[in-house]
C-alpha cells in the first residue's frame, strides 16, 4: 500500500506546540487537594513526545516550540538533542518559566491533570527567521490538536500549512484535545480546516467521530475520506490499531501484551513511530507493527516519553513480546 506520506528525504517531520515538564503523583485517587509525594520533572508535552519518538526511530525529525531559561527547559532541550531532533527552532524564554502538567492517576485508570501553558514559555513563541527556515526545508507538518489552545502556535501552524504543502510535502493531525483544554468557536474551526486538509489522521476512541462531525465509525470514516483525508490509523489502546485508507483498504493491527506502568504518551509514541515508518518507506503493516510497539514500550516505564524507542530497541520488543490474538 502506497504511503499517502512525503518520503523522509523531502525534509524533517516538524513538530509545533507545547513543552512541558510532567510531574506525576505517586498516589492514585482525585486530583490534587491533598497534599501527597510527586516524582519527575520527565520532559513532556505531547507534541514534544512525539517528536522525540520520530527521532529515536531514525527520521528526520524538528521541534518548534519554547522553553523557559531554567533546569525544566534545559531538561528538555538536552533530551531532545539526544534522540537526534533538531531544538534550532525552540526558543528560550528569558522571562516566563517552562510549562508544566501536574498528573495524577485515578482508580480507574483516568488521569487528572492541572496545566500551567498559557502563563508559561509554552505559549510565547511565534513565527521567527529561524521558524521560517525550518519550516522552508521541512518535508511534513505534524499538528497535534493539544497545540490549538496555544495562539502562537496557531500563528506558526497556519503558515507553515500552506508553506509545507506548496513543496510537496504532507500533513498529519492527531486530534488529541483533552478535557482540561478547551477551545473557542475560531480555534474548533481551524481544527477542522486541519482535519480537511491532512494526510493522515491519528485520532483515538471518540476522537474519530468529533473530527468527522457525525456518528458511528463506519460514517465517520466514509465522511472524513470524502472530506480528502488520504489514510487513518485509528488507535484502540489495548484493543490494537486499525488503518483505513481512500481505496477502502483495512488493516487490523493487535496489541503487545505488557504490564501498564505509566499510559501517557503512548499515543504519541504510536503516531511518531507510524508516520516516520511510512516517511522511510515502509508498509502499512509494518509501520503498525513497529507504531504498537512504540506505543506498548512506553507503558512499562514512569514518564511520558522515557520508553520510546529506537529501532533497534523495537525490533528487540516485537521479537520478545507477545500480541493478542
Amino acid at each position: 500500500m502506497t504511503s499517502a506520506l512525503a518520503p523522509d528525504q523531502l525534509g524533517p517531520t516538524v513538530c509545533v506546540g507545547e513543552i512541558l515538564v510532567e510531574i506525576v503523583a505517586t498516589t492514585v485517587g482525585d486530583g490534587f487537594v491533598e497534599a501527597q509525594p510527586l516524582i519527575g520533572p520527565f520532559p513532556s508535552g505531547a507534541p514534544a513526545i512525539f517528536i522525540s519518538q520520530c527521532g529515536r526511530l531514525g527520521g528526520s525529525a524538528a521541534m518548534i516550540g519554547a522553553v523557559g531559561a531554567d533546569d525544566f527547559g534545559r531538561v528538555n532541550i538536552e533530551r531532545l538533542k539526544r534522540d537526534g531532533v533538531d531544538i534550532s527552532a525552540i526558543s528560550i524564554d528569558p522571562d516566563y518559566p517552562t510549562g508544566s502538567a501536574f498528573v495524577r492517576y485515578r482508580g480507574d485508570g483516568s488521569r487528572d491533570f492541572v496545566y500551567n501553558i498559557a502563563k508559561s514559555a509554552a505559549a510565547r513563541f511565534g513565527w521567527s527567521e529561524g521558524v521560517r527556515d525550518l519550516i522552508g526545508r521541512s518535508g511534513h507538518l505534524h499538528v497535534m490538536g493539544s497545540a490549538l489552545s496555544v495562539p502562537s502556535a496557531c500563528e506558526v501552524i497556519d503558515k507553515a500549512v500552506d508553506i509545507v504543502k506548496a513543496r510537496g510535502g504532507t500533513l498529519s493531525v492527531d486530534p488529541n484535545i483533552r478535557k482540561e483544554l478547551k477551545l473557542d468557536e475560531d480555534t474548533e474551526r481551524r481544527f477542522a480546516r486541519l482535519v480537511a486538509a491532512a494526510d493522515l489522521l491519528l485520532p483515538s476512541g471518540e476522537e474519530l467521530e468529533r473530527a468527522a462531525g457525525v456518528e458511528g465509525e463506519a460514517n465517520a470514516i466514509r465522511r472524513l475520506f470524502d472530506m480528502g483525508v488520504k489514510e487513518i490509523v485509528l488507535k484502540r489502546g489495548a484493543d490494537g490499531a486499525t488503518y483505513f485508507n481512500c481505496k477502502s483498504e483495512r488493516i487490523d493491527a493487535p496489541a503487545f501484551i505488557v504490564k501498564e506502568i505509566d499510559p501517557t504518551g503512548a499515543g504519541d509514541c504510536f503516531g511518531g513511530a507510524y508516520l516516520t515508518c511510512r516517511r522511510l518507506g515502509m508498509s502499512a503493516e509494518d509501520a503498525l507493527t513497529y507504531a504498537a510497539a512504540a506505543g506498548a514500550r512506553n507503558v512499562t516505564v514512569v514518564g511520558p516519553m522515557e520508553g520510546a524507542g529506537t529501532r533497534a530497541e523495537l525490533d528487540a520488543f516485537i521479537a520478545t513480546t507477545a500480541r493478542h490474538s
